[in-house]
């Protein structure tokens, strides 16, 4: 059985229950484990520290842009940095990050946490 790690950003706490929601009616089938952090910047990080652990990630969280470029530096910097990661070292990660305006753009995008998982479902059948 495959093993897969989610690894979810809990700073906007009702988003990320919706995004685990989704993202776990499609993984039955697999070894799941979930790890919260703080926040979206964490996430990379500590897919790293589980690289060989795991044979896929799912990365769940969401950036709600705000009055400075904060949003624009962690939404680049952690689809970079996953980005990287699933390259390096040839594992599905899928980026279930949302990035949204406002909180009603989040909330209306809880289910993308079921398009990362079909993401990597599809990667590891290849």
């Amino acid at each position: 059985m495959k093993k897969i790690l989610l690894v979810v950003a809990d700073y906007y706490k009702d988003v990320s229950q919706s995004l685990i929601k989704s993202s776990k009616k499609e993984l039955d089938n697999f070894s799941l484990r979930i790890i919260k952090v703080p926040g979206v910047f964490e996430i990379p990080v500590t897919i790293s520290r589980n690289i060989k652990k795991y044979d896929a990630f799912i990365a769940l969280g969401c950036v709600i842009k705000g009055e400075t470029p904060h949003f624009d530096f962690i939404s680049s910097s952690s689809t970079q940095a996953i980005m990287d990661l699933s390259v390096k070292y040839k594992k599905p990660i899928g980026n279930g990050i949302i990035t949204c305006l406002n909180m009603k753009q989040a909330k209306a995008r809880g289910k993308k946490g079921k398009e990362a998982s079909l993401a990597v479902i599809s990667v590891l059948s290849q």
